[in-house]
């Protein structure tokens, strides 16, 4: 296989044209072309006033594979393809002893369960929350009539909080070993559209991501695999430093001697129960801050120009970074075009927001959270779970700012700017549900975030026209970007420092963000359990 780099074409070209540029690119006959595909297709729109051209990686093969790369041996854009297949690390023996334990089933939970299961292990799951459609309606209840499910909504469930997102399929995670493709296979032979194999920014929305994740379920199930919804694990067994099993609130108890630890980051208890069994948990970064909401339109127009609305290149989004004078960074978060600010707690009396889009992106606003880093050393000093316990403070306000029904408390951009209450909307209307109040956000977080926060709006609308706009709404609070804790593991074993048999992994342990990175430590950890296993199996 060859691979080209840099192939560049028109956005309205047709299928037989890039056919034809990659002929002429190689210059080789078009019976000289057996096959190819679509690596990756990105664009480039920092330069909107020119012409925005799709940008190509292609895998190919031809005829006389050798000759041709010889003849550009000296064109690093012309290099032989890797090899992007995955192989399984090993096969389950015929007497296997025991099964392998998850606990969660979110990206992270789904891969390691489904990797399991691919090699003959027959993983049990334990999901605290329902099945992907039970927690839907939970969730909906929450959105429309103010009724929370403490086990079964935005965070807890199969499918877990990336189920509730923009199903976004893209990560900065170095991935040498190109499990990310792993990801993407496994999404596709579930229902995924294909388009997720080779675009630059892929997503797969709410609504298509509840049928793929039912599918994926269905085949860890039958090979061998079994899935628990409302198993909760609130305890270990542990003996002399080793793992040997877990203990669920129904009191039941599950043997096991390797257990995949894939919690979400709002796993809290989870987090309080590993702390008090003295498994060793560190404080961790995360952000703080609001969902901000623009009519998607005036994105568009701000990032593609004369080329906003063009089919080829859907609801435009936008990364952006500030350095405010306090020494605090202030950045977009998990920006979803033209989608929704949902409410997004799990648990009573507290707020807390997050992003969703749908595969069409076609919804009226584009929302993104603008959020401000904290750290341990500077922010919140304590023991691990002093991030928790802030998170939990900065929820509670925002639940009775929010008017203490799961409104959310909210501002317009040019009040809050000018740091004067609002009392009514412009042109763009909150998508919040079950809905948002108007007031003064400044009390619902530190005053450096607010500070910081009031620096950056400004010069984020000198990156994009309008960004800055008056009535541009933000939506309190976001305050899980990330978890707040890291369950610290080897990083040869991938087992926990001080418990053998303790795999933790995604999110929720530090170890991920978002789906594509979660779904690929789920894939790494499962291949230390196998090898675990069969290791000790050998012996």
């Amino acid at each position: 296989m060859i691979r080209i780099t840099e192939l560049s074409l028109p956005l309205d070209h047709s299928a037989d044209e890039l056919r034809k540029a990659i002929v002429k690119r190689l210059n080789v006959s078009d019976t000289d072309l057996l096959n190819f595909t679509v690596f990756k297709r990105s664009y480039d729109a920092r330069k909107k006033s020119s012409v925005i051209l799709f940008i190509y990686i292609i895998d190919l093969e031809v005829r006389d594979e050798a000759a041709v790369l010889a003849r550009f041996a000296d064109d690093h854009n012309i290099r032989p393809a890797p090899d992007t297949h995955y192989y399984p690390v090993g096969q389950a023996p015929a007497d296997l002893s025991e099964r392998p334990l998850v606990v969660g089933f979110g990206p992270c939970g789904l891969f390691a369960a489904l990797l399991l299961a691919q090699m003959g292990f027959k993983p049990i799951v334990l999901e605290r929350g329902k099945d992907v459609r039970s927690r839907t309606k939970d969730t909906w209840a929450l959105w429309r009539k103010k009724v929370l499910t403490p086990e079964s909504n935005v965070q807890f469930g199969e499918g877990g909080a990336g189920l509730f997102s923009d199903g976004k399929l893209y990560s900065q995670i170095k991935d040498p070993k190109f499990y990310a493709r792993k990801v993407m296979h496994e999404f596709v032979r579930a229902g995924a559209p294909e388009e997720i194999m080779y675009v630059s920014k892929p997503h797969i929305g709410t609504f298509r991501l509840t049928g793929v994740v039912s599918a994926m379920r269905e085949e860890i199930i039958a090979l061998g695999g079994e899935v628990r919804f409302e198993s909760k694990v609130t305890d270990l067994v542990i003996n002399d430093g080793q793992l040997e099993g877990v203990v669920l609130a129904s009191g039941e108890t599950l043997r096991s001697r390797h257990v995949v630890l894939a919690l979400g980051h709002s796993s809290r208890d989870t987090f309080r129960m590993l702390h008090r069994q003295g498994v060793f948990i560190e404080a961790k970064p995360f952000a703080v801050g609001f969902r901000i909401e623009h009519p998607q339109g005036m994105i568009d127009q701000a990032r593609l120009g004369k080329y906003a609305g063009h089919p080829e290149l859907g609801a435009a989004d936008y990364k952006l970074v500030h350095h405010a004078k306090n020494g605090r960074a202030v950045y977009s978060f998990c920006m979803c075009p033209g989608g929704t600010v949902v409410a997004a707690t799990s648990e009573p009396e507290r707020v807390v927001t997050n992003g969703m889009s749908q595969y069409s992106r076609n919804e009226r606003n584009a929302n993104a959270g603008i959020v401000v880093g904290i750290s341990p050393e500077q922010d919140f000093p304590g023991g691990p779970l002093a991030g928790v316990e802030l998170q939990e403070r900065l929820e509670s306000r925002a639940y009775e700012l929010g008017g203490s029904d799961y409104c959310a408390p909210a501002q317009l951009v040019g009040d809050f700017i000018r740091g004067v209450p609002s009392s009514e909307f412009g042109e763009v209307e909150p998508s919040y549900k079950p809905g948002v109040r108007l007031g003064d956000l400044a009390p619902s977080l530190p005053e450096y975030a607010i500070e910081a926060i009031r620096e950056a709006l400004p010069a984020f609308g000198k990156q994009i026209r309008g960004f800055d706009r008056d009535d541009a709404v933000l939506t309190g609070i976001e305050t899980r970007t990330s978890s707040p804790v890291r369950i610290t593991r080897d990083h040869e074993t991938l087992q926990s420092l001080n418990l053998r048999g303790l795999y933790p992994a995604g999110e929720g342990a530090g170890y991920a963000g978002g789906i594509l990175s979660a779904g690929v430590d789920g894939i790494k950890v499962a291949e230390a359990v196998v090898k675990s296993i069969l290791s000790e199996q050998s012996h």
